[in-house]
């Protein structure tokens, strides 16, 4: 087994106008880098923020604070935010970072003595607010594709990268590699749409931005975003300082996490830089879906016309980070995009938090606690099929949850995890404990399905932790178990103490009132 993992989020824009939507990509990395680090592997998980260009100047300057001020205030609100949804990053970038602006310029001048950066010229029609150039075919209604606001042309004299020269080496990439782009949808959109019309060279410096990192050796040049934001993924790692023993240990990345949006700069216009460089390209890039309302994405760039609070802000505190984290694990597939509403939030709050997985534990610690004085009980041998049935299913369970992680499938994984509590919720109706336990000479029967129940919530909320870590180490807390151990005893149902005083939880997700929380939320929303 490869016990080393490098998984990351793309830099982000600060903001304090964060959506549901804008978290996903950073809840999803972090459930993927809990679960591999709970495997044993030695994980580094990189988050960070994109800090240069023009309307980072520009909205410093309409607050009147330096860049940097401006930045330090935005920076600190989202590490907080991070902080309240369990984020458990090993490193957070800021492109304003001294170490990663010197190992900037000196990619670029390593890209620019090897001939893939000239000078010359660029004009086009540019968005601001995305930092995009782009051309009139491009464009939606003559407006930016990306956020919808309106362009501007300019002409400027830039430096470019030689991104034409790797069309066929990045055709070749996804031919002999079919896993480095996921899901093969994003390959089909790079390749009918990039790749086999041609690449164009592209901008890599602006002279009408100076918020940004200079060309060392033509300084009114500003190195524009793409060198800047996407060789963070290494220098993070200290690639190009004087310490590259992160970089020589994690690299290359087994997987950059994006937006389906910007594929594009992963998937073609960063190989196409690491090949320039010689450096190994990542393992996988996957593209996710989008987190829609109304058909649209839930994006701090847009805005819905309802009223649906979609602010992380506000719901953590009211429903906690779990259930938060659940929504947007749960209803993403992999590669598709899902839908958010609030009543589709609160429906999952009460069908799949409250009643499947609190109230199963609930119950099963309170009938430990009357039938066997909250003592774990011993274990006895199987003799019904209900028993036999339980166990191979559940096990079965943690076998896909297993193999839908390998693929980065959270959505599926989630699932698996949640029908063991299903199964055994049905196991409870199916033998009847509180029936069994009218009969004294059935008490060693009894103590079969207490300890059935028990395992089978132990196995689950083990599985469980990278996903929803505050409720899951409650209940392993309660069942007299380790919650920062490893993965063990997860093929087996046998992983519990006998004797052992069971403690408490709580009510882990309290039934809610639909009707009542949607108005409150109404209430709430901008």
């Amino acid at each position: 087994m490869n016990d080393k993992f490098y998984i990351t989020t793309p830099i982000y824009y600060p903001s304090r106008k964060f959506t549901l939507g804008n978290c996903y990509t950073t809840v999803i990395c972090d459930a993927v880098a809990r679960f591999n680090r709970k495997q044993g592997k030695d994980v580094f998980f990189l988050t960070g923020t994109d800090e240069h260009g023009q309307k980072i100047a520009l909205s410093a300057k309409e607050k009147g604070v330096s860049e940097i001020e401006y930045l330090d205030e935005m920076i600190a609100d989202a590490k907080a935010l991070w902080a309240s949804l369990g984020i458990s990053y090993d490193k957070f970038i800021r492109t304003t970072d001294s170490y990663h602006e010197k190992a900037v310029q000196k990619i670029f001048k390593k890209l620019y003595d090897k001939g893939f950066i000239y000078k010359s010229e660029y004009e086009g029609l540019y968005c601001t607010p995305c930092e995009s150039f782009w051309t009139e075919s491009q464009l939606v209604d003559g407006k930016c594709p990306d956020c919808g606001r309106a362009v501007a042309p300019q002409k400027e004299e830039a430096y470019f990268f030689k991104l034409s020269a790797f069309t066929d080496k990045l055709l070749k990439l996804y031919k002999e590699n079919p896993e480095f782009l996921q899901p093969q949808t994003r390959v089909n959109e790079m390749v009918n749409n990039f790749l086999k019309p041609g690449l164009s060279d592209l901008c890599v410096t602006r002279t009408s931005v100076k918020w940004g990192i200079p060309v060392d050796f033509d300084s009114k040049h500003t190195i524009y975003v793409w060198i800047d934001a996407l060789t963070n993924y290494i220098t993070a790692l200290g690639y190009g300082s004087d310490d590259q023993s992160l970089f020589e240990k994690f690299w290359p990345a087994n997987v950059h996490v994006i937006g389906k949006e910007i594929v594009r700069f992963h998937a073609i216009i960063w190989p196409a830089m690491l090949m320039a460089l010689d450096i190994p390209l990542p393992k996988k890039v996957f593209g996710h879906g989008w987190l829609l309302f109304g058909g649209d994405k839930l994006s701090k760039s847009k805005t819905n016309g309802a009223k649906e609070c979609i602010d992380p802000r506000v719901l953590v505190p009211l429903y906690s980070a779990d259930a938060i984290r659940y929504i947007l694990l749960r209803e993403i597939p992999f590669g598709s995009d899902g839908n958010y509403t609030t009543e589709i939030f609160l429906n999952r709050f009460n069908s799949d938090l409250s009643n499947n997985f609190g109230n199963l534990v609930s119950r099963t610690l309170s009938m430990v606690k009357k039938y066997f004085g909250s003592v774990i009980p011993e274990i006895k041998e199987l003799k019904e099929n209900d028993d036999i049935a339980l166990q191979k299913d559940v096990l079965d369970e943690v076998k896909n949850t297993f193999a839908f992680m390998e693929n980065y499938d959270v959505s599926k994984s989630l699932m698996s995890i949640f029908n063991i509590f299903t199964l055994a919720n049905t196991y409870i109706q199916k033998v009847e404990p509180w029936a069994v336990a009218k009969d004294e000479a059935k008490n060693n029967r009894l103590a079969v399905i207490m300890r059935n129940l028990l395992e089978a919530i132990r196995i689950g909320s083990t599985l469980l932790q990278s996903f929803l870590p505050e409720c899951s180490n409650k209940v392993l807390t309660a069942l007299g178990l380790d919650p920062s151990a490893n993965f063990e005893n997860l093929d087996n149902f046998n992983g519990l103490e006998t004797g052992k005083i069971l403690g408490e939880t709580g009510i882990l997700f309290p039934r809610l009132d639909i009707a009542k929380e949607i108005e409150k939320l109404s209430s709430l929303a901008e």
